[in-house]
Parts: structure tokens; sequence; C-alpha cells
């Protein structure tokens, strides 16, 4: 199994930035794609940006040119840069690996974006 735990999160005004960061531990060997989600209140979670092992990535129309994903591998830890936070990017964010067929997550981290 993979643990993830997520943290960064916090409250800051439009406009400002935050960096979210996950560790992941335990059977991380067999860990490929990892990507950040994030869930707002009464909405589904969505994906916010994704990245192979090989460091590929992808991202959600509403973040690409704000929000940056990477990893460090030597340090098992995925990390989600975001710039210029609006109000709506307000969600709790959650870390997801995926490892073979199994789907981890982490208990997630909020961000709050005031106007």
């Amino acid at each position: 199994q993979v643990q993830l735990m997520e943290s960064g999160g916090g409250l800051v005004q439009a406009g400002e930035s935050l960096r979210l960061s996950c560790l992941a531990s335990g059977n991380i060997f067999w860990i490929n794609d990892m990507a950040w989600y994030r869930q707002a209140p009464g909405k589904q979670r969505e994906l916010v940006a994704s990245i192979t092992s090989r460091g590929s990535t992808n991202y959600a129309d509403s973040v690409k040119g704000r929000f940056t994903i990477s990893r460090d591998n030597t340090k098992n830890t995925v990390y989600l840069q975001m710039n210029m936070l609006k109000p709506e990017d307000t969600a709790d964010y959650y870390c997801n690996a995926v490892s073979g067929a199994f789907n981890s997550w982490g208990q997630g981290t909020q961000v709050t974006v005031s106007s």
C-alpha cells in the first residue's frame, strides 16, 4: 500500500501563491502517475493536474498557466505550485497515486482564496 500526506494548504488572498506538497510512503516502488485533485463544497472532485513517472504533465483548463505540478522522486514527493490564485480555486486538494491496479488518496489539504 501507498500512504500519501498532503501539506501546504491555507488561507490566501486572490493573486497570491501557495505550494502544496504530497509525501508518499509505503510501497512507493510501483507508483506510476501522481496527480492533484480538488473538491469544492457541493461539487464533484475534479482533476487539477497529473504527472507521469517520466515527467509528462497534464492540466485542467482552468489552471493552465497558473499551476505547475512537479515531482521529486528522490524525496518521494509531488508538488503543486499554485500562482495567481482565484476565489474559485477554493477547495480541498487531494493527492493521488496510481500504482498498478491500486489508487491511493491522501486525506486532503484545504485551500481558501479570499477576494
